[in-house]
């Protein structure tokens, strides 16, 4: 047995290894201070100033060293600071790292919460209680207000059992950017809501809801996987999710099954516009509602 896991683990080394060598962070700047990173996970926030770096979610662990390495392309200035927007591990894979190189990380408190013991996400998806530097050092319950300098500051919203009961979105009033972390996709994927993790539709939706209050035509939107778009984009994306919502929901009321739910072609219009299964989204949503 201990041969097994063993292997299992030079295995999942060597694959990180790989993984690692076949990214390229890029960056795109957004406004006067705030850069998007891509690589492989999470979109990456970046608000620079004067006074350091304040930095949303970091990708897995293996590519620290190349978002760093692209950081010190934009400026020299330090991570001061790391927001998590969630506590999945594409988001906060990075985490230690960032720690150890001096980062004081800010999240919701269930992020510390779920990081900090072992969580088992069903269909055999479990996931170990990180270390110590990888938990957020700062922790907060509903909103927040981190001040960059005089005239700058970043607004920490919480987002009630949206993406996972962990989510929160960051905008910055001064630069009219926005980060949404998973409670938008716009990588041409439906959205995945993470039932195990408190997740549900129609909090996906408040959320949605709350962001669009906020934003103008105007602003940068970037989402937790997929380009940097604007309000529109992010108003015909909840309309898509309101109008399976309510699909869904009659589907249940009428005493339907899942499957026989899933059987309904519930989002035949979207589906030529989307690459993955409708099928799993119609059970996100189906076992979210009452």
């Amino acid at each position: 047995m201990k041969s097994i896991k063993s292997l299992i683990i030079i295995f999942t080394i060597i694959g990180n290894s790989l993984m690692a060598q076949d990214v390229t962070i890029t960056s795109e700047k957004i406004s006067d201070h705030v850069y998007v990173l891509y690589g492989r996970g999470g979109n990456i926030g970046l608000a620079v100033t004067d006074n350091g770096v304040y930095m949303i979610d970091d990708q897995f662990a293996e590519l620290t060293p190349k978002i760093l390495e692209k950081i010190k392309t934009i400026t020299d200035e330090p991570v001061k600071y790391l927001i998590n927007s969630h506590w999945h591990g594409d988001h906060t894979g990075g985490n230690e790292n960032m720690a150890k190189q001096g980062a004081v990380i800010v999240a919701h408190n269930n992020v510390f919460k779920r990081m900090s013991v072992r969580q088992d996400r069903g269909g055999g998806r479990v996931q170990e209680a990180a270390p110590d530097m990888a938990l957020p050092q700062i922790t907060f319950s509903d909103n927040m207000m981190m001040h960059l300098d005089r005239n700058t500051e970043i607004m920490i919203m919480h987002v009630h059992d949206a993406h996972t009961d962990t989510d929160a979105l960051i905008y910055f009033p001064s630069e009219n950017a926005i980060h949404m972390g998973d409670v938008f996709f716009n990588d041409g994927r439906y959205p995945y809501i993470d039932l195990s993790s408190g997740g549900s539709i129609n909090g996906v939706i408040e959320g949605l809801d709350h962001a669009l209050f906020i934003v103008n035509d105007d602003t940068k939107i970037i989402p937790g996987h997929g380009k940097v778009t604007d309000k529109s984009t992010l108003k015909k994306y909840r309309e898509m999710l309101v109008t399976i919502r309510e699909r869904v929901q009659q589907a249940k009321d009428d005493g339907k099954t899942l499957e026989e739910t899933q059987a309904m072609s519930l989002t035949a219009e979207y589906d030529d516009n989307h690459s993955s299964d409708p099928n799993s989204l119609i059970d996100y949503i189906y076992n979210s509602l009452k």
